[in-house]
């Protein structure tokens, strides 16, 4: 079920660490067709798309006022209690971020500050096959209102029957959001991404898919369409020791793995008892799982790693760049300082990956498939431009003018030099 490799030499570690592409270029070739597709038929290519892919004669692409309204009575009074914990949660952690003006004065009369000014459209990608995902709307519907974006919409796909998993309507509400379209994969991008005749363009994208949403994503973003990030299918890497509780580990390689057949899990460790332990976990744990099909195609690429000591673990999990990366240990905080690459870390044995996935307030949306290297997760800045200014005054300029004139005559732009010259020239 799960591949046990054992003390694996450094060298064999990029092939080790690889996660399953299939065909890349087969697969952009089909992406690539719908996005253009949509961009030229616009609805016409969305109704299509909607019959051949999710089986549904779509009358309406947008969500009625009557449908918002339905699914509010329909979520239970428990789970809005529990949704309004995790938006209380996510709120105060992503105002947090919030970035207060500065002013500096890099030197006498030259002053340079910058300002946080909102993305005005986004769009948010929102999951919606077999595990319609909720909790992904708060997390990307919260800093998106806390940030002051004056237009937000959301594309999720609808059922056989037209209508949208109710839960993410009343999410989508609760942060604000009303302009919600019944349309998933590649062409719910393309269609934010470029505009049809009902769904607006928008200029920035956000939210995790397939591998059909995220080859989208990174294809639109070559037509001048910002992305949060390139985010999914989902991963988890749980590095533990002997202090950890194999039954906990079992339980956080099982539910990443119920994501989907795509899903990655690895385990990583400097003990052999532990990898026998979880394995005995997952095989008793899996049989009471509703999703156990698609949690077994998913652990055909599961990985249990043996290392020789702690500073090899860090090293190999820095390597591999996790989306979700759990330390199962009662000593973990000496492993912190050496996590480098990692797009979210829980600590300790009490710190599931799910409490990050609903409510503990951190975003989910993050980077996959070894963007950890170079991508951080969603937060409230992904959702703001910095735009900076400065302010001179004349002595400011004069102090200043001398250095800008030589560099850039030294450049050859002697237009550039007169800018400056010409103002201190002149007594105005």
């Amino acid at each position: 079920m799960i591949r046990v490799i054992r003390y694996p030499a450094r060298k064999s570690w990029p092939a080790l660490l690889e996660r399953p592409e299939g065909d890349a270029l087969a697969l952009e070739k089909k992406v690539a067709a719908i996005l253009d597709d949509v961009r030229r038929q616009g609805d016409k290519a969305l109704r299509k798309y909607a019959a051949r892919f999710d089986g549904v004669t779509l009358k309406a692409i947008r969500v009625t006022e009557n449908e918002l309204t339905e699914a509010r009575k329909k979520v239970p009074a428990g789970l809005k209690k529990a949704i309004a914990v995790a938006r209380t949660n996510i709120t105060r952690f992503h105002f947090q971020q919030r970035e207060k003006m500065k002013i500096v004065e890099t030197m006498p009369g030259v002053k340079c500050w910058r300002r946080s000014v909102p993305v005005e459209k986004v769009g948010l990608y929102i999951p919606g096959g077999s595990a319609p995902l909720f909790s992904t709307v708060l997390m990307l519907g919260v800093p998106a209102a806390i940030a002051g974006c004056s237009e937000v919409v959301v594309c999720t796909p609808c059922d056989a029957n037209g209508r949208v998993n109710p839960v993410i309507l009343y999410a989508a509400q609760l942060v604000g959001i009303t302009r919600i379209y019944k349309i998933g994969g590649a062409q719910a991008i393309a269609a934010m991404a470029f505009g049809t005749q009902t769904v607006p363009k928008v200029y920035k994208l956000f939210g995790p898919g397939n591998r059909y949403v995220t080859m989208a994503k990174q294809l639109v973003s070559r037509s001048g369409v910002a992305i949060d990030m390139p985010a999914g299918p989902s991963e988890v890497a749980v590095l533990a020791d002997a202090t950890a509780v194999p039954a906990f580990v079992a339980a956080d390689l099982l539910s990443q793995a119920e994501h989907g057949p795509d899903s990655q899990v690895m385990l990583v460790t400097d003990s052999a008892a532990v990898i026998g332990r979880v394995i005995r976990e997952i095989e008793k744990q899996l049989r009471v799982l509703p999703r156990k099909d698609i949690i077994r195609q998913a652990l055909r690429s599961a990985r249990a790693v043996l290392v020789r000591n702690r500073s090899e673990a860090i090293a190999l999990i820095n390597e591999y760049a996790p989306e979700h990366l759990i330390i199962a240990s009662t000593r973990y905080r000496s492993v912190v300082p050496g996590i480098i690459n990692a797009g979210s870390v829980f600590l300790g044995n009490y710190s599931p990956e799910s409490a990050g996935d609903y409510a503990s307030g951190t975003n989910h949306t993050l980077p996959t498939n070894g963007y950890a290297r170079s991508y951080s997760g969603v937060s409230l800045d992904s959702f703001v431009k910095k735009i900076t200014f400065q302010e001179l005054s004349r002595k400011g300029l004069s102090r200043i003018g001398p250095s800008v004139a030589v560099m850039a005559e030294e450049e050859g732009l002697l237009a550039h030099k007169r800018a400056v010259t010409i103002r201190l020239e002149k007594n105005v």
